[in-house]
């Protein structure tokens, strides 16, 4: 009897818990140690936690790097980049959002969605790029929620919601390989 009771309660508490990594697609493999990219090099430090770097689709064949600093840079790129799949979570215009946290020691490497996932999820519209700050927070225009890159996403400020899209993400270090995917 005491085993199905927890058996139960187990299962119960299952049922109401969020699942740390989105469902949207998403797949892009970067090699830095190509590219150098200055931007993309900070938020791929593990020593320089709460730098976060939007990545996005340019014209050009380029990718657009722009951190939580205001500090820009695109890469052209290469032959090997151009076979790749890539799929920048909800919208690749939109992007994605990497780098360390610094809430924790060893510091989480994370990987967001660029699309406010409250507002996208209301309309199924890929068009809520949320802004980032130097504060370590993502900010939608539309409904003035606030995501805290450094804590898993949460939402910091505004209505209540569901937290940023989040996708597995490794990296081999400042002048390595990223790879994010779902």
């Amino acid at each position: 009897m005491k085993k199905i009771i927890l058996s139960l309660l187990l299962f119960a508490a299952c049922g109401e818990s969020e699942f740390e990594f989105s469902g949207h697609h998403a797949y892009f493999v970067f090699d830095n140690s190509q590219h150098l990219n200055p931007v993309l090099i900070g938020s791929m430090n593990a020593m320089s936690p709460g730098i976060f770097c939007r990545i996005s689709t340019a014209p050009n064949n380029q990718l657009a790097f722009e951190n939580n600093y205001g500090q820009k840079a695109n890469s052209t790129l290469n032959a090997i980049d151009q076979r790749r799949t890539m799929q920048l979570g909800v919208s690749n215009s939109s992007g994605i959002i990497v780098g360390f946290g610094n809430l924790n020691n060893p510091a989480i490497f994370y990987a967001y969605d660029a699309q406010c996932p409250n507002c996208y999820e209301e309309v199924n519209i890929p068009s809520f790029q949320l802004a980032i700050n130097n504060e370590g927070k993502a900010t939608c225009r539309r409904c003035a929620r606030a995501y805290d890159l450094n804590n898993g996403g949460i939402v910091s400020k505004g209505e209540g919601g569901a937290k940023l899209f989040r996708y597995r993400a490794t990296t081999t270090g400042p002048s390595g390989l990223l790879s994010v995917n779902n």
